[in-house]
């Protein structure tokens, strides 16, 4: 099995992760409900809004407006504290599961440094030696759960002003401001397909990461994001080639299960229906992700005292 499927490039079956930054009041929300109303092609019903912030995500519930005046309703889920990476995953897949084109979640700056999130996580069992391995395990299984949804998805971050602290030449501490930065893991950020941060009622963005297709639609800099310029990366997804939504379902799907070992993603291609499996061992998908369940499953043996010497033992014992 090899580790690659090398393939003809080509700009299919794509999926687009936003992300907007900023302070309270900079406009992320509404901006993310306009973005997504046109990503959905103007359907509202749609458009899901993964609320984490008290129910605040309900006060926006007449924003989404059609060229008649009239107000469309979206969709709304409230997620409440624990707020583990694992609880925002579940969240993902349920609007997944109900019909949702585009997801807004406001915000995942919880997932990181709420109420049973990331921080907590890591100094949960010892404040003073903080177990972020763990932490940072559970936060990459979320990571997965978003960029590999079905779904358009655009999130909304949290930012503020953070300060870095250093020694000067006489050893005294130095506090030094480092302007205005999103709140979530360092890289978060640059791991989506896009990335701003949003400005004066969200009149101004400044792109922290665009790909030079999108610059005219989302790294303008000026000017408000509308559901026209939703409507603008509709447009650009939908003149790439289209995939089986059932296929492309099914092979997310695998490669979440794939992180669990080999077992379970044989487990659950088997489970797939006869034609998905043919589809998806034709177009040369299955080798790599038994090649990566194999790496999970052996990276779990080396982390155990005794690594590979001992599962071998444990095998001869067991007479495998």
């Amino acid at each position: 099995m090899g580790v690659l499927n090398i393939r003809e490039a080509k700009r299919e079956g794509a999926r687009l992760v936003v992300g907007l930054a900023g302070i309270s009041g900079s406009g992320k929300t509404y901006t993310a409900l306009q973005l997504a109303y046109g990503l959905a092609n103007f359907n509202s019903r749609k458009v899901g809004l993964l609320d984490t912030e008290n129910r605040r995500g309900s006060l926006y519930a007449n924003s989404l407006v059609d060229s008649d005046g009239v107000v469309q309703p979206f969709m709304v889920g409230d997620l409440e504290p624990p707020f583990s990476p694992k609880r925002y995953a579940d969240a993902i897949l349920e609007f997944q599961k109900a019909g949702v084109e585009v997801l807004v979640i406001d915000s995942v700056t919880h997932e990181w440094e709420g109420t049973g999130g990331c921080e907590e996580i890591a100094h949960a069992q010892n404040p003073r030696l903080p177990d972020w391995a763990t932490a940072k395990r559970e936060h990459k299984a979320f990571m997965n759960a978003l960029l590999q949804s079905d779904m358009h998805i655009v999130v909304c971050i949290r930012a503020r002003e953070k300060v870095k602290m250093s020694k000067d030449d006489r050893g005294k501490t130095v506090i030094e401001p480092v302007g205005i930065q999103p709140v979530q893991e360092k890289n978060f950020m640059f791991e989506l397909t896009a990335s701003l941060m949003m400005m004066n009622e969200g009149q101004w963005q400044d792109a922290m990461k665009c790909p030079a297709e999108l610059r005219d639609i989302l790294g303008r800099g000026e000017g408000y994001i509308t559901a026209a310029d939703g409507k603008a990366l509709r447009a650009w997804v939908d003149g790439a080639v289209q995939l089986d939504p059932e296929v492309e379902r099914a092979r997310n799907t695998l490669k979440t299960t794939s992180a669990q070992g080999l077992a379970a993603l044989e487990a659950a291609f088997r489970a797939l229906p006869k034609k998905i499996q043919k589809a998806l061992a034709d177009d040369g998908s299955i080798g790599p992700l038994k090649t990566a369940a194999a790496a999970f499953d052996q990276q779990k043996i080396d982390s155990k005292p005794g690594g590979q010497d001992l599962e071998n033992l444990n095998q001869a014992v067991m007479g495998e």
